[in-house]
């Protein structure tokens, strides 16, 4: 596998490193506007542990494609990330097969930090219908991103997935493949009195089934969802149907989706 960084217009190696299991590139110099780092050489539906940036947690992926492309961000689309990611002189990356250990484990299904704007081939991977003015501070990928801060509303670390007071805004959670799920975590933002919170919720779930989340309360805390039984072989979920409390502020919005479960025993049997 190989890590590679370069400028999109002349595609002129800035760094580059290589391995078999794993690739570890450590690099002196800037990233410019245009630059790119490329993972290639990868083994397609197999999942990995990335590593973009020294100030970004690493992530445990599936990738469909044997290459992957992640633009540097740059300005606005920077201003979701921590100040201190892709800045500097001098810089560390990695990505590496994940460990079946890793994998099989049960954790929070829905964390990628690795996530992009765009459908990248990188699972789970967030998408929804409306985010506030296209700025990437309510980009739906930063429901994903791990960052749990929601007592404020804009730049890292309080960004969110804003719905531009959209009533029927909705977001989609693609797994890539088939997990078991349990539990449901939604960190609603609470930056009062700025914003206005959700009463109540809808899941869809990709096997048709609905589950309704009940919201009343307006706090920080994070909304618990324990499910009834088990979902097994779940390839999405989307969260719609959102009703916001009689508040004068039209601002909802979601800080962070967990997702709680397992590999989907189908799959593995």
């Amino acid at each position: 596998m190989i890590i590679q960084v370069y400028n999109e217009w002349d595609h002129k190696p800035k760094a580059q490193a290589e391995g078999l299991a794993q690739a570890v590139l450590a690099w002196d110099g800037e990233y410019r506007k245009g630059d790119v780092i490329e993972f290639s050489g990868l083994e397609p539906d197999r999942f990995y542990m990335v590593k973009v940036d020294a100030a970004i947690e690493e992530s445990l992926v599936l990738i469909r494609k044997d290459t992957v492309l992640y633009t540097v961000p740059f300005y606005e689309k920077k201003t979701s990330y921590n100040p201190l990611a892709f800045f500097g002189s001098r810089h560390y990356l990695s990505i590496r097969y994940a460990e079946d250990y890793e994998v099989e484990r049960y954790r929070n299904l829905a964390l990628n930090p690795f996530d992009q704007h765009e459908e990248s081939g990188v699972y789970p991977h967030a998408s929804a219908n409306v985010e506030t003015r296209g700025e990437a501070v309510f980009a739906a990928r930063n429901a994903i991103d791990g960052v749990l801060s929601n007592a404020g509303h804009g730049e890292w670390p309080y960004e969110s997935w804003g719905i531009n007071r959209q009533d029927d805004a909705a977001l989609t959670l693609d797994f890539g493949r088939s997990v078991d799920i349990d539990l449901i975590k939604l960190y609603t933002r609470a930056d009062f009195p700025h914003d206005n919170w959700w009463v109540r919720g809808t899941l869809v779930f990709s096997d048709g089934s609905v589950m309704d989340l009940p919201m009343e309360k307006k706090t920080q805390e994070p909304h618990v969802f324990p499910l009834p039984e088990i979902k097994k072989g779940i390839t999405w979920v989307r969260l719609e149907e959102l009703i916001k409390a009689d508040d004068p502020s039209p601002f909802p919005a979601l800080t962070q989706i967990e997702v709680y479960g397992t590999e989907s025993r189908k799959q593995r049997s």
